[in-house]
């Protein structure tokens, strides 16, 4: 049989829960060997997604496909070719990491040999060899969700789910789940990713969906995404608010747009730009000329939070959370 280009399949799938619609014609494809983020505001389908995905739920219509078989018909299929990490940790608090991968093998029927010779595969593979008989209680949040990882790879799963994998972390556990997360795929495993951090889906994924109302509403690369709403931005951080009225006037006359984004409590304006050099001098010359003192301006790409909030129907504000490129 050849091998699918798709992994995953999602065509027209519907589902109700009572009088609502939780996905209204869902259509997704995923390809093999590759991360794929999920992104969409709450309420908007993902969950509901994964779940019928990996067969914990049933859709009221369309075609669904894991791995080349049938979600609804095949579902045994499935299930031996996927493993699934949720938003909560599902380990043993008073087992040692070890002790519950172990436990984890043993309900797959790994035999006592066998799930023990994977729990040191896999403990090995996310750094946690160390952790000897240390209780997962004691572990570090990062550690717990690469243990949870683990666990969710004990069957050595074809498609990996991770619904919202880094809730709750710091940046250092987030950073830690990103990382291992790259060595699966690299490894040739296929990743749906749901998550709420969108820089998590900017640094991860190959590709992304956008779901709002049960539905994809845009699908591309993250570059892709952020170029729906243009090229470069520039910023202009204002030393008084009281002088943002204005000077949103003089950088929509610069840019040629009224598309200017206000952010009072930051005392930040933020617009597209074509030709990026020019509108940075022509900013600079017509702010000092109005007298209005800014007390940073900087040339940037949009963001995927502003693709995302400008796809599901959002402002679009400036953020903070982009690199600088230029400052004045």
């Amino acid at each position: 049989m050849a091998e699918l280009i798709d992994v995953i399949v999602m065509e027209g799938v519907r589902k109700r829960y009572g009088g609502k619609r939780a996905l209204d014609g869902l259509d997704l494809a995923v390809a093999r060997g590759t991360v794929h983020g999920v992104l969409g505001p709450n309420g908007a389908g993902k969950t509901t997604a994964v779940r019928i995905m990996t067969t914990l739920l049933r859709h009221d219509e369309g075609v669904a496909r894991v791995a080349g078989f049938d979600v609804r018909t095949q579902g045994a299929e499935v299930r031996r070719r996927i493993g699934l990490l949720g938003q909560h940790a599902a380990l043993d608090e008073e087992l040692s990491g070890r002790q519950n991968l172990e436990m984890f093998g043993r309900l797959h029927r790994l035999g006592a040999r066998g799930a023990g010779t994977r729990a040191d595969e896999l403990l090995d593979r996310f750094g946690l060899l160390d952790t000897g008989r240390k209780a997962v209680k004691q572990y570090s949040g990062g550690m717990r969700r690469r243990l949870d990882l683990a666990a969710s790879l004990i069957t050595d799963p074809e498609v990996l789910f991770l619904d919202e994998p880094t809730t709750g972390l710091d940046p250092r556990g987030r950073a830690e789940v990103w990382s291992a997360v790259r060595s699966l795929v690299g490894g040739g495993t296929t990743v749906l990713l749901t998550t709420q951090y969108l820089e998590e889906a900017d640094q991860l994924a190959d590709r992304i969906s956008v779901v709002d109302g049960g539905r994809v509403v845009a699908d591309g690369t993250a570059d892709e995404l952020k170029a729906t709403i243009g090229g470069d931005r520039i910023d202009v951080v204002l030393r008084n608010a009281d002088q943002l009225g204005e000077g949103a006037r003089l950088l929509a006359a610069v840019a040629g747009t009224y598309a200017v984004g206000t952010d009072v409590d930051r005392r930040l304006l933020s617009a597209p730009v074509t030709d990026r050099m020019a509108a940075l001098a022509e900013v600079v010359r017509a702010l000092g000329a109005a007298g209005i003192e800014a007390e940073d301006i900087a040339l940037r790409r949009p963001t995927l939070d502003e693709a995302f909030l400008h796809l599901t129907g959002g402002d679009t504000p400036g953020h903070h959370d982009h690199q600088q490129e230029a400052l004045v």
